[in-house]
């Protein structure tokens, strides 16, 4: 994790020198030009800085993973890298159930509403309980 606190670091360095540049560059002080921008410029900078700050703290804590040693090889990545669910048909009705009820509700359809909210809920069942039963049951 210290590769990656060091590219937040970089990028919230960045923004750092960016943000000034670009409130001075559209007049902002003066006329009041372009405060949207500004103010997203240092949200943006706060952002990056506080998961530098997660980054960087948690880091060392953690045991070193092969891509901070210097001198670790590729072999010593190899294994087990987490657990990738395989195909699904679930999501696909449940953005069918959702697009039924948001279509439904720019129409003032209360019962197609209705309906979609029903075939929603078991949708979303299936998608949650997908791994307790059938093919890929655990």
């Amino acid at each position: 994790m210290k590769i990656e606190a060091w590219l937040f670091g970089i990028t919230t360095v960045f923004l750092v020198l960016v943000t000034p540049a670009y409130w001075f560059i559209t007049d902002a002080g003066e006329t009041g030009a372009d405060w949207t921008g500004t103010s997203a410029l240092v949200m943006t900078t706060l952002l990056a800085a506080m998961v530098t700050l997660y980054l960087g703290f948690h880091a060392n804590r953690m045991d070193a993973r092969p891509e901070d040693l210097k001198e670790a090889e590729i072999a010593d990545g190899a294994g087990e890298l987490g657990f990738f669910p395989p195909y699904s048909w679930w999501p696909m009705w449940c953005a069918l159930c959702l697009s039924t009820i948001v279509l439904a509700l720019s129409f003032t359809a209360w019962w197609l509403a209705i309906i979609g909210g029903v075939l929603g809920t078991i949708a979303l069942s299936g998608w949650i309980f997908e791994y307790y039963r059938g093919e890929h049951a655990h």
